[in-house]
């Protein structure tokens, strides 16, 4: 039986072979595209972070639904909960750009960060170049990669070609084998989903776990399954910069409010 990850690539990898783009003419387009103005992801993160004793940076994404949850919040404007987001003190923003199985848009990528001031992730399955080129069209400051859909060449590969346009790549993990493929090709920024991709099913001790192989000087980020306060103060416990929370953001009714009390403000 084909797993939730296993139908994502497939749909994504389909798109991509049928994209008949020349990928040096798009290529060209996207050096082109907001590279001096391009918003440091990593360096928010970092700024954030040291702000204080247990500081922490939160990274707020704007998500509508998802294939384990169904519909989250359908009805969101990206503009507002942006705004709310970096009223609350968010550091950064993520925007799932998947259409058919998050519901989100490049769109909602762009209107959310016309909004704010605030680097934005492109939250979405990069599987090709194309992905990544895209993502500076629509202006990302920064991509995912996610080590556990990409080969290690790919994996390298494509985080060369987002250093190039200037985008911060966030090298996502789930166990300690893929922090040794990230590393090998040169991540500085890692992600920890603490959400099996393969049932997604959170496992909280995940993070706290895999955080014991990631090496200093390289900037952390836990995500998934987390839901407040006592969450995050954990996850600064084990070394971790920021935290990448969706859920819980976009179910609330005040996100500032929510924002906020994730940073113990």
């Amino acid at each position: 039986m084909a797993t939730y990850l296993d139908r994502i690539l497939a749909a994504h990898r389909a798109a991509a072979v049928a994209d008949t783009r020349p990928l040096d003419a798009l290529l060209g387009r996207a050096e082109g595209v907001l590279v001096a103005g391009r918003r440091g992801f990593r360096a928010a993160i970092e700024a954030a972070a040291a702000t204080g004793s247990g500081g922490v940076a939160v990274i707020a994404e704007i998500k509508r639904r998802s294939p384990s949850k169904g519909a989250l919040a359908l009805d969101l404007e990206p503009d507002a909960q942006a705004k709310a987001y970096q009223d609350g003190g968010a550091a950064c923003l993520s925007v799932l750009t998947d259409v058919e199985f998050f519901g989100g848009s490049p769109e909602d990528l762009a209107v959310a960060r016309a909004a704010t001031d605030l680097p934005v992730l492109r939250k979405d399955f990069t599987v090709g170049p194309a992905d990544i080129c895209d993502a500076a069209l629509m202006g990302a400051d920064a991509v995912l990669l996610i080590a556990a859909a990409l080969s290690p060449p790919e994996l390298l590969d494509f985080a060369a070609l987002a250093a190039h346009l200037a985008l911060d790549a966030l090298v996502e993990v789930h166990d300690e084998g893929e922090v040794e493929v990230a590393l090998a090709a040169g991540a500085t920024l890692i992600g920890v989903n603490q959400r099996d991709l393969v049932t997604f099913e959170v496992d909280t001790r995940r993070a706290v776990r895999v955080a014991a192989c990631i090496p200093e000087g390289v900037v952390r980020v836990a995500e998934s399954g987390i839901t407040g306060r006592a969450d995050v103060q954990r996850l600064v416990a084990a070394g971790y910069h920021a935290v990448l929370v969706g859920e819980a953001l976009v179910r609330a009714g005040d996100p500032a409010g929510a924002v906020a009390a994730l940073r113990g403000a």
